[in-house]
């Protein structure tokens, strides 16, 4: 899909290209890519004379050649944006060129920081006024995207503290409550990676010099707003960390149950197993054995061997 957007009295305006044709009559602020065809790079190449690489969006690049500029003062710049999906949390690599005051982004699927982004620039009159203008807006919408995202990570632990924390947490609730966290653990370390590498660019783009005095401040302000995200995050960490002591916790006394279960039961099988392996012996000489009240007495002291051990363990408190 081939997106462009035009300004036009403060107003971010998007059309959707279906031919070359189209694409020439227009001036674009913002060129989007959305999984491209070979024809739409093609197009792109031919109307703005921009040279496209067929892995822009490799995740296998490495970091030195995320950020950087050309020799014709194409500014190149890769990076990760969260998808913050109920099933599959995950970050997306987009590839950014300015060239010629016309921002290129290049990217696999659907982003909701883009979606965001046109939302506010249709509705809001002179959010953009150039190209700069929205890779600072989209990394500012990412910014506030990773915001409410952690905010729903604290909502979905306190669920599961609340869960935990109750005086009985059985094996089912202590395995539920396990995969929740390893969610929740998972999408903190994604956002925290995503925050990282917004970072990265932001600084990139303030060392390059190509951003004006106003930019340059709202620059500084996405970065101070980051490293309170970047807190956030380390603080969820460790509420992470202690719900899953917790939780292994309580697993390992629900298990300690199981296990004093089978040893109480062991030692009170033993005198009977005694008494039995006695009288089970074959010697000639043996007095009980002819003995008119014997057997119902070696029945009888093996009962009383098994009661007295759980009434002594009962009495201690052994069986609680």
């Amino acid at each position: 899909m081939l997106n462009v957007f035009t300004l036009a009295n403060g107003r971010l305006f998007q059309e959707e290209i279906e031919r070359l044709e189209a694409l020439a009559d227009v001036n674009p602020v913002w060129v989007d890519l959305e999984n491209p065809s070979p024809e739409e790079i093609g197009w792109v190449e031919q109307r703005f004379g921009l040279s496209i690489p067929q892995d822009i969006v490799d995740e296998d690049l490495e970091e030195s050649a995320r950020f950087y500029e050309e020799d014709n003062g194409e500014l190149h710049i890769r990076s990760d944006f969260l998808i913050d999906d109920d099933e599959t949390p995950r970050n997306v690599r987009v590839a950014f060129i300015l060239h010629n005051k016309v921002l290129f982004s290049i990217h696999g699927e659907d982003l909701p920081v883009f979606r965001l982004l046109r939302l506010r620039a249709r509705r809001i009159p002179a959010l953009i006024d150039d190209a700069k203008d929205v890779l600072l807006k989209l990394y500012d919408a990412d910014a506030e995207y990773s915001a409410d995202a952690l905010e729903g990570i604290y909502d979905s632990l306190e669920k599961v503290s609340a869960r935990v924390l109750k005086q009985d947490v059985g094996d089912q609730a202590a395995g539920e409550a396990l995969a929740a966290i390893a969610r929740e653990e998972d999408l903190n370390g994604r956002i925290r990676r995503n925050v990282m590498d917004t970072r990265r660019a932001i600084s990139f783009m303030m060392r390059s010099r190509m951003l004006n005095a106003e930019q340059f401040e709202e620059a500084r302000q996405i970065l101070r707003d980051i490293d309170s995200l970047d807190s956030h995050t380390a603080f969820l960490f460790d509420k992470i960390n202690f719900l899953l002591d917790a939780t292994v916790g309580f697993i390992n006394i629900n298990q300690n149950k199981i296990i004093k279960i089978f040893s109480v039961a062991s030692v009170a099988l033993l005198p009977p197993t005694l008494i039995a392996s006695i009288y089970g012996m074959n010697f000639k000489f043996m007095p009980e054995v002819e003995w008119r009240f014997g057997y119902p007495l070696a029945i009888g002291l093996m009962l009383a061997s098994i009661i007295s051990p759980f009434w002594y363990f009962r009495r201690k408190g052994w069986l609680k």
